[in-house]
């Protein structure tokens, strides 16, 4: 069986997908030289959240996957990132590709989660691979891709909010159910409110106004005791 190996040299946001999109790029090898028709590849990218560490404002915003930093010996688990597949050209030896991943920025997927809580540094990726490679000097032979080819790479944070800040520059992103998302239409209408922003921004302040005001802790410790300010 031809021997390949696989590893990550660089990533950049793609600036001209219609959405959020990484553009990994990948170098495969073929031990002694050998020539390979073509490669199908499937890659599964995940994110290894325990070969970093964290400050602690990114503590903080990793406790709804993790929890308490007290407790990340037992729950600082991979992260499932994407799963991609790619079709690589003939080469002879070796050879170098583009690894299109598209991202989200929906807040209920554990990666952007993840990825959103980061400040600076390099989010932990591992790259697993499998597949088909079509190999042969004088013939075409058909072999499978070995599960245990993986590729560790360290992707920078700022990459990562660069590609967000293309398509939602300055914004955040929420997913709604469908029945939320009429009512709150039905309520934007009512208000002839100009933007999403401006009915989010109603909503909270009627819900300030709603709420009743606190109690005077020392008020009421005075009419429980039956003491009065001197």
């Amino acid at each position: 069986m031809t021997e390949l190996s696989f590893a990550c040299t660089g990533v950049r946001a793609d600036r001209y997908a219609a959405g959020p999109t990484l553009v990994f790029r990948l170098r495969v090898t073929a031990a002694d030289g050998a020539r390979v028709h073509a490669l199908a590849l499937r890659c599964q990218i995940r994110v290894e959240p325990a070969r970093r560490g964290y400050a602690s404002a990114e503590a903080d915003g990793l406790a709804d996957l993790f929890g308490e930093r007290s407790r990340w010996g037992s729950t600082l688990k991979p992260v499932q990132f994407a799963q991609v597949s790619l079709m690589v050209p003939g080469f002879t030896g070796e050879t170098e590709a583009d690894l299109v991943v598209p991202c989200t920025y929906d807040m209920d997927v554990a990666a952007t989660r993840y990825l959103d809580a980061l400040t600076e540094g390099e989010v932990p990726l591992l790259m697993l691979f499998s597949g088909t490679a079509f190999t042969g000097d004088g013939g075409f032979q058909v072999e499978p891709v070995p599960w245990d080819r993986e590729a560790p790479y360290r992707m920078p944070v700022a990459t990562w909010r660069e590609m967000v800040e293309q398509h939602f520059p300055g914004c955040g992103w929420i997913r709604l159910p469908r029945d939320a998302m009429e009512a709150l239409l039905a309520y934007r209408s009512r208000r002839a409110l100009p933007s999403w922003e401006a009915t989010v921004r109603s909503l909270l302040d009627d819900g300030a106004a709603a709420d009743p005001p606190r109690a005077d802790p020392l008020r009421a410790l005075t009419g429980t005791t039956g003491r009065t300010d001197p």
